[in-house]
């Protein structure tokens, strides 16, 4: 959400960011909340009016009874009664019009960085940089479903009995590969000094509306019938909602925190569930990183950010690219982000594994997220990035390990992970 002062000062700024994003559907916003914001000015100036005569003609009141003046003092009292009826009249007024406000506020688009792509959707967003050799083995790559098939790992058909569409059981080595893979991530964390959590997997409604907006919130989190629960769709919900309503010290900047946790998502979209694999489900296990920061810091974090998320591919023997996100894909919320993509052999092409983005200090205006230091209190800037989200990193893993004897080769980094194992043989 942006400062309600930077809209009033810079409406033309404001609205020439919707037509980037290609929002001009919201361009009407901008001028509504300048109307809406001068009305609660005029309202609160009113108000505060009304209560300083309030103020002195109470305190008039007692020196006129005290000095036998009883009709002026009776007139005084009858005015101090009509401005109580108008300052209950403007109270509510006033509410209401901050309320609706703040609802269009919300709305807004965040101002993106001067560096992101102009483009309509992710078929315009642009590669940065590749990382490792994108090599085309001269063997067939299977399908994952297929790879993990062969292993005995995976069972989607009694996960439709229990759960439905979207959802599987791992076995066996398939799933102590996918455990090994989010312990190793998180050891990388920790080893990066980020410090390591375990959050809550649900959050209340004001959390999930001060992290994402609307249309994220409908089209990703599971309610909970008859609470006010959300199940969380990537641990950076709960981590950043952590801080609500916080003044964290400046000294204690930056925070770097890595979390584990499981992720729920309704996948609402014309991608849909995938049948037999494992690229899009309900469910998965996220190790991610999140950092609050001075907002000087926050593009540095950014770049060392999604630096870490390739180092950790490359480490497994991964090649992965950076993808820029144009303006379009770009969530309401976000200043900048980028993609980390896998190299798929089997496909020849890459796929999506992992996502950073710097949201400036629209989460910290939403949730009151803010420190304070010798120049005064200021909002926080936030930042995500996925470490490793499985098993669409499992899927990676597979298909640039898989051997032409059907094994799958376990890298030196996840051998201890793997209790020494240096290769799994399919099974007979």
């Amino acid at each position: 959400m942006l400062d309600i002062k930077y809209v009033r000062e810079n409406p033309e700024k404001v609205k020439e960011n919707i037509k980037k994003k290609f929002q001009e559907v919201k361009l009407p916003l901008v001028d509504e909340v300048i109307a809406l914001d001068e009305k609660a000015r005029s309202l609160q100036l009113e108000g505060d009016n009304l209560r300083s005569e309030k103020n002195t003609a109470s305190s008039m009141i007692g020196a006129l009874m005290r000095e036998g003046k009883q009709e002026q003092a009776a007139e005084m009292k009858k005015r101090v009664g009509e401005i109580n009826e108008r300052l209950a009249s403007l109270e509510k007024e006033e509410e209401e019009t901050k309320s609706i406000l703040k609802a269009k506020m919300m709305i807004i688009p965040n101002i993106i960085d001067d560096s992101v792509p102009v483009g309509k959707d992710d078929s315009e967003n642009v590669e940065i940089e590749k990382f490792g050799e994108p090599v085309v083995p001269n063997f067939e790559i299977p399908y994952h479903a297929d790879i993990l098939a062969s292993i005995s790992g995976l069972d989607k058909e009694s996960a439709g009995r229990t759960s439905g569409n979207g959802f599987y059981y791992l076995m066996g080595d398939a799933a102590r590969i996918h455990s090994a893979m989010l312990s190793y991530a998180r050891d990388f964390m920790i080893n990066k000094g980020f410090t390591y959590c375990i959050p809550p997997f649900m959050i209340r409604s004001d959390v999930v509306n001060g992290v994402m907006s609307f249309e994220e919130m409908d089209a990703m989190m599971y309610k909970i019938e008859g609470e006010d629960l959300f199940l969380i769709g990537t641990s950076e919900h709960s981590m950043i909602g952590k801080f609500k309503g916080q003044i964290v010290d400046e000294s204690a900047l930056p925070i770097t925190l890595t979390s584990y946790s499981p992720c729920f998502r309704k996948e609402v979209g014309s991608h849909g569930i995938e049948e037999r694999g494992l690229y899009r489900v309900h469910q998965f296990e996220k190790q991610e990183m999140v950092v609050l920061c001075k907002p000087e810091d926050s593009m540095d974090w950014y770049h060392k950010m999604w630096s870490y998320t390739v180092e950790f591919f490359r480490s497994l023997d991964i090649p992965v690219r950076t993808l820029e996100c144009c303006s379009g894909d770009l969530a309401d919320l976000k200043v900048k982000s980028c993609d980390v993509e896998a190299w798929s052999p089997r496909q020849q092409k890459y796929f999506e594994v992992g996502s950073c983005s710097t949201l400036g200090d629209a989460q910290a205006r939403r949730l009151s997220i803010r420190t304070k230091g010798e120049n005064g209190t200021y909002l926080v800037h936030t930042l995500n990035n996925t470490v490793l989200a499985t098993p669409r990193g499992l899927i990676a893993f597979l298909e640039n390990n898989y051997q032409e004897d059907g094994s799958i080769k376990i890298p030196k980094a996840l051998q201890p992970y793997m209790g020494g194992i240096e290769i799994i043989q399919p099974k007979k």
